[in-house]
């Protein structure tokens, strides 16, 4: 399933526009070396139609393995010219987005989740992919889509997919979208969570690999949703909403490696080399020392001082020019024993958010091979 010199996927930090940039990337991976990491979603024109700028988009720091290029589009000579300028850049899967509800892509973009509702095409699309790349290509997909919702259609659509590509692992986020009436935002919330849908996939087809993603906060829950017996686990807003909490024992805690002494200082100090050597390499001032401090906001999440750190480093913006700079004048308002800690707090318990699952579990998928070769 993915390239063996890598630890396998148990753990990954979900895509997500706008936050998990090449920069936000490097930061957790100077804090966890076996998570997983996605990029944010690039729509397989912006690849096409940016091509002698590639590198402003698809460009990352060699630190960054093992990393996921998603994609996003509903044209395969698109897709397939996308994948192609992708390879030289050496990502480690590529992955299709399939669960993305906002009304700019599924609206006049006509893809994210709205794929769902023609898994022919998605197919089609990840046969493309396979055939222009050397790397695992993978799906990311909700388990329904407005009144298209029932256990057995989401089946249909994992049995259509992986029937008809060479795609064998699935990301699951555990909530249907509804396309009309709700944002972004209320999709993450309002559609109710189905993790029994996951563990039913699991169940029903054991032959493909799932990773489960949605309401996962912390790395307490990482290992339930493993014990109930997930193949791997992709975390979104927690880890970036609390980067330092959730990202900082992800390699003893879910890899089993030896406890780290790292501190957030430390993180401070090479995220702080390689910030101020990327300023204004895109040109036109791009990135800033405000894009390049914008993933540390959320380092000190819930720590004394926190807030006051924040306006301070707002106000910072407006002279200083360089990443170091910025720190240095707001950092010593942090007390020490934060910044030397190896320890990260730990977030208040929820308990076992999978302990009904067995009494909700869906009856066994029934595959309609008549039914499907028309669809």
């Amino acid at each position: 399933m993915v390239v063996a010199r890598y630890p396998p996927p148990l753990f990954s930090v979900a895509p997500m526009m706008e936050w998990t940039d090449n920069h936000f990337r490097v930061l957790a991976r100077i804090i966890s070396k076996n998570a997983w990491l996605y990029t944010e979603m690039l729509a397989a024109e912006t690849i096409v139609f940016q091509k002698g700028n590639l590198d402003r988009f698809l460009e990352f720091t060699p630190e960054q393995h093992p990393i996921a290029l998603q994609i996003g589009g509903n044209n395969l000579e698109n897709i397939a010219k996308a994948t192609q300028l992708a390879n030289a850049y050496g990502y480690d899967e590529i992955n299709l987005n399939c669960g993305c509800p906002s009304p700019r892509v599924v609206g006049h973009g006509c893809f994210g989740v709205r794929l769902m509702l023609d898994p022919k095409f998605v197919g089609e699309a990840m046969s493309v992919i396979a055939a222009n790349t050397n790397v695992p290509v993978t799906v990311k997909c909700r388990i329904g889509v407005d009144d298209y919702d029932s256990y057995n259609e989401l089946c249909d659509f994992i049995y259509k997919v992986s029937s008809t590509s060479p795609t064998k692992h699935f990301i699951i986020h555990s909530r249907k979208a509804l396309l009309n009436g709700i944002s972004p935002a209320e999709n993450r919330s309002i559609p109710p969570l189905k993790y029994e849908f996951y563990y039913g996939l699991v169940r029903d087809f054991p032959d493909l690999t799932f990773t489960i993603n949605g309401g996962i906060n912390s790395v307490e829950e990482v290992n339930g949703a493993l014990k109930k017996g997930a193949h791997g686990v992709m975390v979104g807003r927690a880890a970036y909403h609390n980067t330092w909490q959730v990202l900082r024992n992800v390699d003893s805690e879910v890899y089993g490696d030896p406890p780290s002494d790292l501190t957030r200082r430390q993180v401070l100090e090479k995220y702080t080399e390689y910030a101020d050597s990327a300023l204004g390499k895109h040109g036109n001032n791009r990135p800033n020392v405000r894009d390049l401090v914008k993933p540390l906001l959320n380092l000190f999440h819930s720590e004394p001082r926190n807030a006051v750190w924040k306006r301070n480093v707002d106000a910072a913006f407006f002279h200083c020019t360089t990443v170091k700079q910025v720190l240095e004048e707001t950092l010593p308002i942090i007390p020490d024993y934060v910044l030397d800690s190896p320890a990260s707090r730990v977030p208040p318990s929820r308990g076992d958010i999978f302990a009904d699952v067995d009494d909700l579990m869906p009856s066994p998928y029934k595959l309609n091979e008549p039914e499907l070769q028309y669809a």
